[in-house]
């Protein structure tokens, strides 16, 4: 059975939820990225003076960054309402076309996982974001005809954990292309404490950095991580979350200094006790942690690659000498025969 680490998805409703009430619902309560936040704004700004909607927007960047939240921000800052999807939703360009053409004038329409949108739903989509109009063929063979349609004037904003895969005619199509970086932990900690607030946890500025510190430079995690503390501070603890008690409850949930995972280090050990230290490939090492490929390039290996714990090469994947020190061993000269330190 595939072990779930605690970066995991949020499968529980409820949870997903609570998650959702902890996002900032104004460009004033969005803590973080402030390069972004400033050219937002000024979009915002100067669309809400010639009174049009905001130009495409693309933001790409690892998962749990505030790409959702944006969107949100720029409709509730338009005074516009949001339309949600995600790619994988809008199989057919029929889907498309019953989600588009109930848009009201200046609405914004959000696509989560734009890169996965199907060939032929793109190609609805290009009049559509730059003619305002939609074309759909009805029928097949002799008796197909073209309907063009006309749409309100809309703002569509993609979000993308892959700018790579997002077609380069799609891509050029979006009038601002915007790459969301990871958190610095000042930025994280002032998320927790905002997070505790809303949550009514009595949360210590040292225990929040901590958590902070451990959140892989993410809000998303460093929210999930506060309510795992939370639930041990009300179970083991007095219900106040100081430095102690959330490192108490960290290790309880697996979550090491360096905010890895069972999952992340099942990896690493996976490259080196099963794989000499590589190069391995991907869907390889996916299936020694039991994980599918794309969860495993999307939701983990990007920190570990940022920490300096995995490298790429055109082989595959290589353990570096962090690697061997977080887990407790030396660099072996046979890299088949990594060897326990002390």
């Amino acid at each position: 059975m595939r072990e779930e680490g605690i970066l995991a998805t949020v499968a529980d409703p409820a949870e997903a939820e609570l998650e959702a009430g902890l996002r900032p619902r104004r460009m004033s309560e969005f803590i973080g990225q402030e390069p972004l936040k400033e050219r937002l704004s000024i979009l915002v700004e100067a669309a809400a003076a010639r009174r049009e909607p905001v130009d495409h927007v693309l933001f790409s960047g690892p998962p749990g960054l505030g790409k959702t939240s944006l969107a949100g921000i720029v409709a509730t800052e338009m005074g516009a309402n949001l339309r949600a999807t995600s790619g994988p939703a809008l199989d057919r360009p029929g889907d498309l076309a019953a989600v588009i053409t109930n848009l009201d004038e200046g609405d914004v329409l959000f696509i989560d996982e734009v890169h996965r949108l199907p060939r032929q739903v793109e190609e609805v989509l290009y009049p559509a974001m730059e003619d305002f109009e939609l074309d759909i063929v009805v029928g097949k063979g002799p008796a197909a005809r073209s309907i063009k349609i006309d749409l309100p004037r809309f703002t569509l904003i993609g979000a993308t954990t892959r700018v790579g895969r997002v077609a380069p005619p799609l891509r050029d199509r979006f009038g601002y292309v915007a790459r969301l970086d990871y958190y610095d932990p000042e930025d994280l900690a002032a998320i927790v404490l905002r997070s505790a607030g809303i949550l009514g946890c009595d949360v210590a500025a040292d225990a929040a950095a901590l958590i902070a510190r451990r959140s892989r430079g993410t809000p998303r995690i460093a929210n999930r991580l506060l309510r795992r503390v939370r639930d041990y501070a009300a179970v083991r603890a007095d219900g106040r979350i100081d430095r102690d008690t959330a490192a108490k409850a960290l290790d309880v949930f697996e979550v090491d200094e360096r905010g890895l995972d069972k999952v992340d280090r099942a990896i690493l050990a996976a490259v080196v006790e099963k794989f000499g230290g590589g190069p391995v490939g991907l869907t390889t090492l996916a299936i020694a942690v039991g994980e599918e490929p794309e969860t495993v390039e999307d939701a983990y290996e990007p920190f570990l690659l940022q920490e300096g714990l995995l490298r790429r090469t055109p082989r595959g994947r290589v353990a570096t000498p962090h690697t061997y020190a977080h887990l407790g061993l030396s660099p072996p000269t046979d890299p088949t025969q990594p060897t326990l330190l002390g």
